[in-house]
């Protein structure tokens, strides 16, 4: 099984190679992501999403700051918790291998593996999604995998976890 050819056929998202460019800052824009996952300008919703996957498509991290670029300009943007939110999950199964596949709520996919972890962020379950950006896992997600997650086995922490392409990842410590 080649985990790398069936995590890029689910990377149908265009996003720009944000990690090849270098651009000088250029100040803050009033642009706020919000616990959510709805983004803001100047306080109003940005209601159409294409805008929305535009930006998000430019979002990069940079230590504990979240800036939108371009090859000729770097604005900095507020993000109150993490820049998306894990809306959507199903199962698929790929060479009789089950993984957990996540999508976000600007329609990113991605198959948790140790590429794109389960992973607690502020105590909250969250997924390392692409360019190390993290996607917090929606209430609705989060209580469904609290149904089919298992109890730890010997040698790992105490908690519970979730079970992806023959990985543990774990959910919620006990």
């Amino acid at each position: 099984m080649d985990l790398t050819k069936l995590q890029a056929s689910l990377e149908h998202q265009h996003r720009a190679p944000v990690e090849k460019w270098d651009p000088p800052f250029c100040g803050d824009i009033d642009i706020r992501i919000a616990a959510d996952g709805q983004w803001f300008y100047m306080n109003s919703p940005i209601g159409r999403i294409a805008l929305v996957k535009l930006f998000a498509s430019v979002l990069k991290q940079e230590n504990d700051e979240f800036f939108l670029v371009t090859p000729a300009e770097k604005v900095r943007i507020k993000v109150d918790d993490l820049p998306f939110v894990i809306t959507t999950w199903q199962k698929v199964t790929q060479d009789s291998v089950s993984f957990v596949q996540v999508t976000t709520n600007v329609g990113e996919r991605y198959l948790l593996s140790e590429h794109h972890p389960l992973v607690l962020d502020k105590e909250l379950p969250a997924v390392v999604v692409r360019d190390n950006l993290r996607a917090r896992v929606h209430r609705n997600v989060y209580y469904q995998w609290a149904e089919i997650a298992e109890n730890s086995e010997a040698g790992e922490a105490a908690g519970f976890y979730l079970c992806s392409g023959g990985k543990r990842f774990l959910l919620a410590p006990a």
